[in-house]
């Protein structure tokens, strides 16, 4: 459906880049730290966290740092490929800008595929062109329906903190309604509308993030931060942790 041409992570504060108008590629920006600007067809638009810019091919832009600011973000340049039509951002002839509310999601799966890419991880240019068609769809699915309103917005942040700080516990729909004076399956539906995850995918992907970090920089085995994390069958947290990061545990453990 698509082809990835390239995916990079910038992190600076002095950069800048150009394009006649002759690129043959679609470009995507993903600002998830600070702030940056474009200037594209003459227009300027100043990009901070939370911004996407859907660039089209043949069109010609500027980029660069805003002064002693640092900004991160993640540019994916593509190519539409034979079905790419249903996708109504593709067929848009001027830049396409968006609050992306769920951020954490997609800056998540940006920065595994940037990973995967860099380690040259087998098959990482397959992953990562599923995972750039799953982010023009869900992306595709915010313009459509509109602004998340301030309201979801604070519930869903209630709901996220409550993950952070009880992700080693039992987490359901029917403990975070309650948490947001809220009916479960509302609960349920408004979370996903604001993260663009399922409370499930977002529990364990808190989880895999502590393990991550445990298997680095701690002594612990995988068994044992397994249990701590609410996993008693080390299996499933093994197949878990290598869906959501594509790796396996030891490869962190090797970097103790």
């Amino acid at each position: 459906m698509l082809k990835l041409n390239e995916i990079r992570q910038d992190r600076a504060m002095e950069w800048f880049e150009e394009a006649k108008g002759d690129q043959p590629y679609f470009t995507l920006v993903f600002v998830s730290y600070g702030k940056c600007v474009y200037w594209v067809n003459q227009a300027k638009m100043i990009l901070e966290k939370g911004d996407g810019l859907l660039i089209p091919f043949g069109t010609p832009y500027y980029a660069k740092s805003i002064p002693s600011v640092f900004h991160e973000k993640f540019v994916l340049t593509f190519f539409p490929a034979v079905g790419s039509a249903r996708l109504e951002l593709l067929g848009e002839k001027s830049p396409v800008r968006i609050k992306i509310a769920a951020l954490d999601g997609m800056i998540d799966r940006l920065r595994t595929i940037v990973e995967e890419n860099e380690d040259k991880t087998w098959l990482a240019e397959v992953r990562a062109e599923a995972i750039l068609a799953e982010i023009l769809v869900l992306w595709s699915r915010e313009r459509r329906q509109g602004p998340v309103s301030p309201a979801v917005d604070y519930n869903a942040q209630r709901m996220k903190d409550y993950i952070q700080e009880y992700y080693r516990e039992k987490i359901t729909k029917e403990i975070l309604g309650a948490h947001i004076g809220r009916s479960p399956n509302y609960a349920a539906s408004l979370f996903r509308r604001a993260t663009g995850q399922t409370i499930s995918e977002f529990v364990h992907v808190t989880r895999m993030k502590k393990a991550v970090y445990l298997l680095k920089d701690s002594l612990l085995t995988v068994g044992e931060i397994s249990e701590m994390l609410g996993y008693r069958d080390v299996s499933y947290f093994n197949r878990l942790f290598k869906k959501t990061t594509g790796k396996n545990p030891s490869d962190y453990m090797r970097e103790r």
